[in-house]
């Protein structure tokens, strides 16, 4: 008994520091300048919890879980260590997935088994289950597409309905398991595979470029569906980390669709941003190019300069090259900032993210609501590779699906110099009204290459 006793006040205390952990990792993480230790005390949560549980009263199959554990461990931190940059936000995304699916596999293991007890334990798995399913092949889904192994999405006539009716029939069944009169295999199996179902439905018609809100309200579910499972299986760490993850997960995906002045709703069911469609909208205008040499000369002579960079410098990985240019141009004495959209990339904070790994100092970064104001001032934008939020349509057109969305005034600059690969339009399709301004310039080519030419030609410069 006091054996029993001593390992229950390890296994609380235990679960409270996990907790302390948790969230002074989350608050870590609300500064680029502390959110590598925010991950590592919140790892370190993580490792307390998972090993205080082998305490647990009645913890067996040592034989299955230690080497799941390890596989899992092993594989995570190989792929964690070989993952590209411009990969990151699909690995994410997968990372949600296989939280969600965790979710719902505990609850498919108690369901299955019957082995919760009583209406509100059961409703919590349900609940639970559902919500880790859809989450699970959604994100599935949301891999794909930012992978690039779907490359269009899937529409049709009543989708929505469609979508309706599966959930529908699903919290039917789930309603029939939850109150305990029919939880028959055929009854718990047909819950989980229409919650499936759901996930992949929901996802398919989404675009492209809608997928850094999709990736944070996909995190959400995952961490509410895990604090369900928590109270199912009485694991405060399980209870602490779902809410930690969903509340977080909540907050950023409100902060992603207003930053895109869109609705949730918009967002899962408008069908915009869609990848790889035709170019919407038409725009006066011609395009004109500008040569290395001349926006290396432009720069260099100039007294305030703004990067504002996109997802072509992840896909070029010139966000070294880019720093070397800008050291530079802060040698010459040239006021220098970085200008980052909150949807800047494929998933929140992706700009961010590749500005820290080149050595950027975070107090050159500036979000939109910091940095707007400086453009009018600003005697070069340099746009790397971003589109739709440097689209001036989003102010004037009123028919544009991109209207009211805040974007970076980089056209009220004296000069605007833009890299870019070609002549397309952006991940949403829309025609960018910025590259046909008279004060624009476009530099053509390969970020990486582009960046290295500018730094040429202004080390050229006297």
């Amino acid at each position: 008994m006091p054996g029993g006793i001593s390992a229950g006040l390890a296994i609380q205390a235990s679960y409270f520091v996990t907790a302390v952990l948790f969230i002074m990792g989350l608050k870590r993480m609300s500064s680029p300048v502390t959110a590598r230790s925010g991950i590592l005390w919140a790892g370190a949560g993580m490792l307390v919890a998972t090993l205080i549980t082998f305490l647990y009263p009645g913890m067996s199959n040592y034989g299955l879980i230690l080497p799941a554990m390890l596989i899992g461990g092993v594989l995570a931190w190989w792929s964690g260590k070989r993952v590209a940059m411009t990969n990151i936000p699909q690995m994410i995304a997968l990372y949600n997935g296989m939280g969600g699916g965790a979710a719902a596999a505990i609850a498919a293991v108690e369901l299955y088994r019957g082995g919760t007890e009583g209406y509100a334990s059961t409703t919590l798995a349900v609940a639970g289950g559902i919500i880790g399913a859809v989450s699970f092949s959604g994100s599935l889904i949301a891999f794909g597409k930012l992978q690039g192994l779907i490359t269009r999405s899937i529409r049709f006539r009543g989708q929505q309905l469609l979508n309706l009716l599966l959930l529908a029939v699903a919290l039917v069944l789930g309603a029939l398991v939850a109150a305990q009169l029919d939880a028959s295999l055929a009854v718990v199996t047909g819950f989980f595979l229409l919650a499936l179902l759901l996930g992949l439905t929901m996802t398919l018609p989404i675009g492209g470029a809608d997928m850094p809100v999709v990736i944070s309200l996909y995190n959400a579910l995952t961490g509410l569906a895990v604090g369900l499972e928590g109270f199912v299986l009485n694991n405060a760490a399980m209870i602490i980390a779902g809410t930690v993850v969903g509340s977080a997960g909540t907050l950023l995906t409100q902060l992603m669709a207003k930053a895109m002045n869109r609705s949730l709703g918009n967002v899962l069911f408008s069908g915009f941003g869609d990848t790889g469609t035709a170019a919407t909208g038409e725009v006066s205008g011609s395009l004109k190019p500008i040569e290395a040499s001349d926006a290396g000369v432009m720069m260099a002579f100039a007294s305030k300069v703004i990067v504002v960079p996109g997802y072509g410098m992840a896909v070029a990985q010139a966000q070294h090259k880019v720093w070397e240019l800008c050291q530079l141009l802060i040698e010459r004495g040239v006021q220098l900032r970085f200008a980052i959209h909150p949807v800047a990339g494929r998933m929140p904070g992706h700009m961010n993210v590749l500005l820290a790994e080149a050595g950027v100092p975070y107090d050159l970064i500036a979000d939109l609501d910091e940095i707007n104001a400086e453009f009018e001032t600003a005697d070069v934008a340099l746009i790397i590779g971003a589109n739709d939020v440097v689209n001036p349509v989003a102010r004037t057109d009123k028919s544009s699906p991109i209207y009211g969305m805040p974007i970076l005034n980089a056209d009220k600059a004296k000069n605007v110099i833009v890299i870019k690969r070609g002549k397309g339009a952006g991940f949403s399709g829309i025609e960018n009204a910025l590259f046909y301004l008279d004060n624009t310039r476009m530099l053509y080519g390969d970020g990486q290459k582009a960046a290295a030419e500018l730094i040429q030609a202004i080390k050229a410069v006297e």
